[in-house]
């Protein structure tokens, strides 16, 4: 089912305070920033090897990224999984019982279909299952 970890979400205050040090300091591939506005973020990715970091900004502040950095503060949000299938992989882990934030695939950041699964079921990492377009 799982193919590769497609990306680590990290929550963030500030893209612009962030963004330098992932390109300039660490050297990684810089993929872009992108809006979703109906997940209230604003998300810049980086290419690393085979894998991407996705830094998170909030841009309200009721989302789901800024509660989660008021309660912990910056740093991982999320492990996402590469899937062939998203709208499989989420019936095949609700079939084993694993409880889903997402009912149905929805769209994310650059073209991706998501689906979450809750830490509740996930030993306490927010799971993401993620199939790129």
């Amino acid at each position: 089912m799982v193919k590769k970890i497609s990306h680590i979400g990290i929550a963030v205050t500030s893209l612009e305070a962030q963004i330098p040090f992932y390109r300039d300091v660490l050297g990684l591939e810089f993929a872009g920033i992108e809006t979703v506005k109906d997940q209230k973020v604003k998300t810049a990715m980086f290419k690393v090897g085979d894998t991407r970091i996705e830094l998170l900004e909030p841009t309200t502040d009721d989302s789901p990224i800024a509660k989660f950095l008021e309660k912990r503060g910056q740093g991982i949000h999320h492990i996402a999984y590469l899937v062939d299938d998203c709208r499989s992989a989420l019936q095949r882990l609700e079939a084993e019982g694993v409880q889903m934030i997402d009912k149905e695939p929805r769209k994310g950041a650059f073209g991706h279909t998501i689906a979450f699964a809750h830490p509740k079921s996930t030993f306490g990492i927010l799971t993401e299952l993620t199939e790129e377009h």
